[in-house]
Order: C-alpha cells, then structure tokens, then sequence
C-alpha cells in the first residue's frame, strides 16, 4: 500500500469516526459540522473532476451547487405548501423523498452542464474563468429576482426530507446517508480517472494536438467531463439544501465557488482525497479561528499562500511525499 493511500484511508476513517464520537458522547452540533465537511468535500470531488482531470478552471460551478440546492427548495416547499408545482400540460406536485429529490438535483444541473461547458468550452484560460463566472452570477441575480421562491431572503423548509427506512431528523442517520454518498463519488471519481475515457481526458490537459492527432475529440471529452462534474456538485448542492433547510441566491455566488476551489487547492489538486482533506481543514479552520477572530480569513489566505508556494500538491502531496498530480 501507498503512502498516499493509507493517508487516504485514515482520513476517511477519521471523518467516518469523529462524529460517531460526539455520537456515542451527546454531541449533535458535531455531527452536523462532520456533515458540513462530508457535504462541501462532495462539491469538491465533483469540481475535481473538471479542474484536476480535465484542467478545467471553472469559478461557476457554483451555479450547479444553487441548482442542487433550489431543486430540493423547490419540490419540499410544494409538498409542504400541498400545492403543485405545474398542472398543465401535466400535473407535477412538490415532493419530499430524497431520492427523486435527488435525481432531479443530478438531471437538473448535468442539463445546465451540458448548456454552460457547450457555451463555455469554446473559450479556454481566462475567458473560460471568466465565462463560467458570469454564468454563475446570471444564476446568482436570477435567484434574486425570483420571488415566488423567496427571492433575496431565500427559501426555508421546515422539516427534513425523508428518505425509505431511515430517520433523517436524526443527524447520525443524515450524516450517514451523506458520507455514503461522498465515499460512492468517490469511487466513481478513482474509476473513471483510470478508465479509457479518464486518460483520454488527462492526455486531452496535457497536450491537445496529440490527442486530436489520435482521432479524439478534447472538446467532446472536456464537455462530458463538465457535465459529469456539474452533476456531482448539483447533488451535493442538495444535500446542503437539506441540512440547512435552507436555500438562498448565496449558494449561486462566487464565493460559493471559490470555497469549492480552495477546498481542492488545499487539498491537492487531481488528488483523489484532495477536496476531502481540503473540506475538514477549511471548516475545522473556519471553526476554530472563527470563534477567536472575525478576521478569520486574513488566517486563511496566508495557509492558502503557504500552500501554493510551498506545497503545490497540497495537504495530501505534502503529508505523502510524491510530486504533484497537476499542477
């Protein structure tokens, strides 16, 4: 076994036992700060996909993250409201089971993928920046001006969405079905790095002209790689959505996506475990230096320096002692 991969499995055990610990001892907020972490680190492995895989620099993955998060907003508040969502051509009502919930959260922000990286990937260095965030602050002023889902002041749910044999009000229980989710992507994230279409894509970052020389498409691989990225981060834009039951225009934000990079950034970039690392940090950091300091972030922007000077591969490369995946 690797050093990396020990790193890797300790960390996910770490995260698997810290809240079965506040568990055992009565500590419900911890649960739900080690759900924040598994949650964001969920975001993160989506936005991996694109940046670490495919050297896709998107400051508007964001946008996937608010559709995740308005799409659960909206189903749960017609089902709590018993109104429906749409009656003609055809009748939709609100709902609040997880799993179609969920789907619709995937579907929703793959489509909105698959419009924004068709438009986008046309461009690339900092025009594909700065196009995908302004695709992000479209969705961010159009949450704002909608008003039939709280417009600025956002959407509240008042009670957990359900999922089939479980108690999601129990925060073990939610916590559960999240980090099983997280550990699914990222199972999903190491086969599709090491299949035919993962080394076409890295081959695609790496050098362009070869890989059009092969006959191969790098737009076409660039675009499945965003969509699949989108639908990840859409799912884990849901999933926030429940555990606040809450939803805002701030979850469109650029801030929101810059969060979601720096997550990777501190982690390692194209590092399997990368956005895990990178999630428990920020918010064990955002936790802890929040509470001695409002200016927490000026902490946070010199760790950030730190990292990109001295230890490009991130937490994961430094503790593991190998060269960098990407830089």
């Amino acid at each position: 076994m690797s050093r990396e991969t020990a790193i890797n499995a300790v960390l996910l055990l770490g995260l698997a036992a810290v809240p079965l610990y506040a568990w055992a001892t009565d500590e419900p907020f911890t649960i739900t700060l080690a759900t924040r972490v598994v949650i964001l680190a969920l975001a993160g492995v989506g936005l991996n996909i694109a940046l670490g895989l495919g050297g896709l620099v998107s400051l508007g993955h964001a946008a996937f993250f608010g559709i995740g998060g308005y799409a659960m907003g909206i189903l749960a508040s017609h089902a709590q409201s018993y109104t429906p969502l749409m009656e003609v051509p055809f009748l939709i009502e609100g709902t609040k089971s997880m799993p179609v919930i969920w789907i619709t959260a995937i579907v929703a922000s793959a489509l909105a993928a698959l419009l924004i990286g068709a438009l986008s990937l046309r461009t690339s260095g900092v025009y594909f920046i700065m196009i995908t965030l302004a695709f992000g602050q479209m969705f961010y002023f159009f949450a704002i001006s909608w008003p039939a889902y709280g417009g600025e002041d956002g959407l509240s749910i008042y009670v957990r969405n359900d999922f089939p044999g479980l108690n999601m009000l129990d925060p073990i229980q939610f916590f559960g079905i999240c980090f099983a989710l997280l550990a699914l992507a990222l199972w999903f994230n190491a086969r599709l790095a090491r299949s035919p279409f993962g080394l076409a894509l890295n081959a695609a970052r790496q050098n362009t002209q070869r890989v059009e020389t092969v006959g191969l498409s790098p737009f076409r691989l660039r675009l499945a790689a965003f969509v699949i990225s989108g639908a990840i981060t859409g799912l884990a834009g849901a999933l926030f959505a429940d555990l606040n039951r809450f939803v805002s225009p701030t979850m469109f934000s650029w801030q929101m996506s810059g969060e979601i990079m720096v997550f990777i950034i501190l982690g390692g970039v194209g590092r399997l475990y990368g956005p895990v690392a990178g999630a428990a940090l920020f918010i064990t950091l955002e936790h802890i230096l929040g509470g001695l300091s409002e200016f927490w972030h000026i902490y946070l922007g010199a760790l950030l320096l730190g990292v990109v000077l001295f230890a490009r591969g991130g937490l994961i490369g430094l503790l593991a002692g190998r060269p960098v995946a990407h830089d």
